[in-house]
């Protein structure tokens, strides 16, 4: 202590010397021992702080002990437990109904992709061949070269983006007020909604609405009406729910309504729901077709869906595809490749796509499996 005093009584002498400011030649030797006895307390406090970390320390190492004594003998009999004779029947039983299952959608996948390689003269006769030779480019140059197709593949991304846009947005906003426990009449629309699950009005009624709003042969037609999707709705809505309410009311303490809250606080903690609602509205519109088929006339607006449908439904390849084949036998040696090239190139987008919403799907997927 007077150590320390006698440092800073040097100090601030050297700073009166070397100062001009009134403020500090004015200190007085007081005004040091008060600075000093501050300076002492502060230590003892640290002092005890690390007295009681080093406590905590030793009790924690103690407890890792104990646990150890208790539980690590249990845990390596579970590790090294050998499965009786009933559990390797169910598990095998288990692990070859999957395998089975598994080959059922991997074979499938494989032979198409493989055949869209190889010379369609070559695969009629004996099917699939891993020789080089065999193989060739040609089903994909007259894919990609046709117009019809290119122009279906960008009227679905398109329908595809802007439906997913739509659907997400409608489906939270429709979910925020349901999640809300105060929110007035919440059971009638929970109710209402569910009902248009398991009824609906049919497709003639449907198709004379859409007819009388004026939207048949326009986008809108296939936008719209399939833009609410109950099911949805209840995932974003129980997803809501297991957000912690403090968090509203931090927000409102800072000055934040409900629109603000909604944009601002929810849709970025709602990452892992938004995602995996728009990969299923991206998936469902992308795969489908029977409301463009009903409701678009016009073929410059037909998804690629469409296309696809009179290629492999209808066995009708566009024209440009076959233009420069004069023999039936040949056309229908090439339709048939066709059909595998254009499968493997209307599936690469949602190839793609999967892996990036990947991370996001598995966590908000499990919404509302554990109740805590």
């Amino acid at each position: 202590m007077a150590k320390a005093r006698g440092q800073l009584i040097s100090m601030f002498q050297h700073m009166k010397t070397m100062s001009n400011d009134n403020a500090i030649k004015h200190i007085k030797h007081e005004d040091i021992d008060t600075t000093c006895q501050y300076l002492l307390e502060d230590k003892q406090k640290i002092e005890k702080l690390e007295k009681a970390l080093d406590k905590a320390c030793e009790e924690l190492k103690k407890c890792e002990k104990d646990f150890d004594k208790i539980y690590g003998t249990s845990y390596a009999k579970i590790k090294n437990k050998k499965y009786s004779r009933t559990d390797k029947v169910i598990l095998g039983i288990g692990f070859t109904i999957l395998g089975l299952f598994v080959l059922s959608i991997a074979i499938p996948i494989i032979y198409v992709v493989l055949a869209s390689f190889m010379d369609p003269t070559v695969l009629n006769n004996q099917g699939l061949s891993f020789n080089i030779k065999d193989w060739t480019l040609d089903a994909y140059r007259r894919v990609l070269e046709n117009e019809m197709i290119w122009r279906g593949f960008l009227n679905s991304f398109l329908y595809s983006l802007a439906f997913t846009v739509i659907s997400v947005f409608v489906t939270l906003l429709a979910a925020y007020p349901l999640s809300k426990k105060e929110f007035v009449g919440r059971k009638v629309f929970n109710i209402i909604f569910l009902i248009t699950m398991f009824f609906g009005g049919g497709m003639i009624p449907t198709f004379i609405l859409i007819n009388q709003l004026h939207m048949v042969n326009t986008v809108w037609a296939i936008l719209i009406p399939g833009a609410f999707n109950v099911w949805n709705m209840i995932l974003a809505r129980t997803y809501y729910q297991s957000i912690p309410t403090e968090l509203r009311e931090a927000s409102a303490i800072d000055g934040a309504n409900e629109i603000q809250h909604f944009f601002k606080i929810m849709i970025p903690v709602c990452k892992p729901i938004i995602a995996v609602l728009a990969l299923w509205s991206f998936v469902g519109m992308w795969n489908s077709y029977f409301d463009a088929m009903i409701y678009l006339n016009d073929a410059n607006l037909q998804p690629l869906q469409l296309v696809l449908r009179s290629i492999l439904v209808q066995n009708t390849p566009q024209p440009g595809m076959i233009a420069d084949i004069q023999s039936t036998a040949e056309m229908a040696k090439i339709a048939e490749q066709l059909k595998y090239a254009t499968i493997v190139v209307s599936s690469l987008p949602l190839l793609v796509m999967y892996p990036f919403f990947q991370k996001y799907f598995d966590k908000g997927i499990m919404v509302g499996s554990v109740k805590g």
